[in-house]
């Protein structure tokens, strides 16, 4: 049987969205970008409280679970999000959409890849773009624990090309773990991401901000086992495609950096999801090319593409940091038939 169409969103909704503007004192993809985080560390009003749960993963290993402490609503969907590279539930992103959960009575939760809270995780693997089996054993576990209330999945750049892919693997089964899914910034095509950061402005100023942590998190796995990779080598790494090419690849079974860049992206897969799913991207997103992004032909019929000319990476900024969740946090309650 094919796959019934996604539903269209409200109109108030896509209204938003097509006529999205960045205010005029942020203006291009680097400032839209670097503004939400800037002002995440002076945040005017509180935090989203969170309380902690730690999961034993299937392979001996763990993550941790932030679910947000507030009561939802009965039978209210539970939202969860998934993090960027190197993010956490205090991610500017995070509290957004935590705090449009609570407004709306929502149940909220954010699972943290591994080794991504305060604990290193204590298998010889981390994390990765297409780590859809992970994934997979985490959206189960929380279908289980919704007695029945919606499940509602966002990924945020890294995290969203994950639950994409996850979606393309599990095709018409993915229904039975979530009602409908969204993707902000995902670098759905990893090669053109990859060689995008790699260059420039990105060079200078995001590469080195994002390997800061990653060598640092690369030497601590080595110190748990010994002999993992060459420590050489990784202080000679200078941009994500050497550090990839020698410790996320072969940690998580590819053959190097190009292989796992061509077998993680979403981009080839989206033809083959069968569960309702938004890909957010603004086309000036310093990360992820406007020419990389697929065309409505290539999404299939249960995508749907949202892509303004403004945003920047997980930015779309206005005064309060609120348009974001409200957009697609409304477009996933519209395809759940609403709170």
């Amino acid at each position: 049987m094919p796959p019934a169409p996604v539903q269209q969103a409200p109109a108030a909704i896509e209204n938003v969205v097509t006529t999205y503007r960045a205010p005029i004192w942020l203006p291009g993809g680097h400032v839209q970008t670097i503004w939400p985080v800037l002002r995440n560390q002076w945040p005017s009003g509180p935090r989203a409280a969170y309380r902690r749960e730690r999961w034993d993963t299937p392979d001996g290993d763990f993550i941790d679970v932030d679910w947000l402490d507030a009561a939802p609503n009965a039978r209210a969907p539970l939202l969860v999000l998934f993090h960027g590279l190197e993010g956490n539930s205090r991610s500017h992103y995070a509290e957004a959409f935590a705090a449009w959960a609570r407004q709306h009575g929502l149940g909220f939760a954010v699972p943290h890849f591994r080794g991504c809270t305060d604990e290193i995780n204590r298998a010889p693997r981390a994390y990765h773009c297409g780590d859809f089996e992970e994934i997979d054993w985490i959206l189960r576990r929380f279908a289980e624990r919704s007695a029945g209330s919606p499940v509602l999945a966002v990924g945020v750049s890294l995290g969203g090309n994950a639950l994409l892919r996850w979606a393309g693997e599990a095709g018409v089964s993915a229904g039975q773990q979530a009602s409908a899914i969204a993707a902000v910034c995902a670098p759905l095509d990893m090669a053109a991401g990859g060689r995008a950061i790699g260059r420039g402005f990105n060079r200078l100023v995001y590469t080195p901000m994002f390997l800061r942590t990653l060598k640092a998190k690369a030497r601590a796995k080595l110190a748990q086992h010994p002999g993992l990779f060459d420590p050489a080598r990784l202080d000679a790494v200078r941009d994500l495609h050497d550090f990839d090419d020698l410790f996320t690849a072969p940690l998580h079974g590819f053959a190097d950096a190009d292989d796992y860049w061509r077998r993680a992206s979403s981009k080839p897969h989206l033809a083959r999801i069968r569960v309702p799913a938004l890909a957010l991207n603004a086309r000036n997103d310093p990360f992820v090319p406007a020419a990389s992004l697929p065309r409505p032909g290539e999404a299939g019929p249960c995508v749907t593409l949202w892509q303004p000319g403004q945003g920047g990476h997980v930015g779309f900024p206005p005064g309060d940091l609120g348009w974001l969740p409200r957009a697609v946090g409304g477009w996933l309650l519209a395809q759940a038939g609403g709170p």
